[in-house]
């Protein structure tokens, strides 16, 4: 994991700036490589946020791109912060490398909207429909590693409900399919969906159903995504710039430019279009809950 540990938001800033006085500098990925005697693809994930820079080094790019004392002074800060590892380091291999970006995005963010047409989210998950998760999906694990995977997962909800800083809002939509699907074991799909009525009572979670009567949404191209939202810096302007996530098999996307958010907000405009509001959809919820798992 150690091309992703340590804070991940200080790490992102400390990737721009560093990209940014590069070109202002007119200093190519090729140039600053050899400066620090390393890998052009190392400059590359320096700059992406994707691995923690040394001070050593930092100090090395910040003469090489004739920096000022103030911002050498922010870069080597921001260059410190970003090595302090998070809480989900603790469980190690437990998480997949790639995963851990995202959970150190999820942490910081102010919005977190989820769209799934196949699974509950794990941010709504029981520990039940996750351990059946594990067990269809994962029958490779060992008990203690499932065990492990399950309570990160539990874990990773404490967000919704901290007080400092601020929870963030979670905006659900899930497809009428995810419901129906039972997961192994009745009772744990009727746990789950009683869950999903509780959870939807709470100030900061929006749960939103998408009923198969509607059609293929525009999204239904892009497939699972989560758009993160952040809050504002102390000067003004996004500490982050907005992110959309990407889960695979093996990895995931993590998309940042303006036309790839753009694209997915549409998605996004079309899901809420189509999905019912929140009211009807905790009452769908429930019908489901007594015709198919009572």
């Amino acid at each position: 994991m150690h091309a992703t540990n340590g804070s991940t938001v200080p790490r992102r800033q400390l990737g721009r700036l560093l990209t940014q006085l590069r070109v202002d500098a007119r200093v190519s990925i090729e140039a600053a490589a050899e400066e620090l005697d390393c890998s052009r693809q190392k400059i590359w994930r320096i700059e992406r946020g994707l691995t923690p820079a040394r001070g050593p080094d930092v100090r090395l790019l910040c003469e090489l791109y004739r920096a000022t004392q103030d911002q050498a002074s922010v870069l080597l800060g921001l260059a410190e912060v970003s090595r302090a590892e998070g809480w989900w380091h603790a469980y190690g291999r437990a998480i997949p490398a790639w995963f851990s970006l995202y959970v150190g995005l999820e942490n910081v963010a102010s919005s977190v909207r989820h769209y799934n047409a196949e699974l509950v989210p794990g941010l709504l998950q029981t520990p039940d429909y996750a351990t059946a998760l594990f067990l269809h999906n994962r029958p490779e694990l060992g008990e203690a590693e499932r065990k492990k995977a399950v309570n990160f997962r539990i874990q990773r909800q404490g967000l919704l409900a901290r007080r400092l800083p601020p929870a963030p809002e979670l905006t659900v939509v899930l497809s009428e399919a995810v419901l129906r699907r039972p997961v192994p074991g009745r009772p744990v799909m009727a746990d789950q969906l009683r869950h999903l009525l509780t959870a939807g009572q709470r100030h900061n979670i929006s749960i939103r159903l998408l009923p198969l009567a509607a059609g293929p949404p525009l999204a239904a191209e892009a497939g699972t995504f989560v758009l993160l939202d952040f809050p504002a810096a102390p000067l003004g302007g996004p500490s982050e710039p907005p992110t959309v996530y990407v889960e695979g098999l093996t990895g995931a996307l993590y998309l940042d430019q303006p036309s790839e958010i753009a694209a997915y907000e549409r998605g996004w405009k079309g899901l809420e279009t189509a999905a019912l509001g929140e009211r009807q959809s905790m009452e769908f919820i429930d019908a489901i809950l007594g015709e198919c798992y009572e």
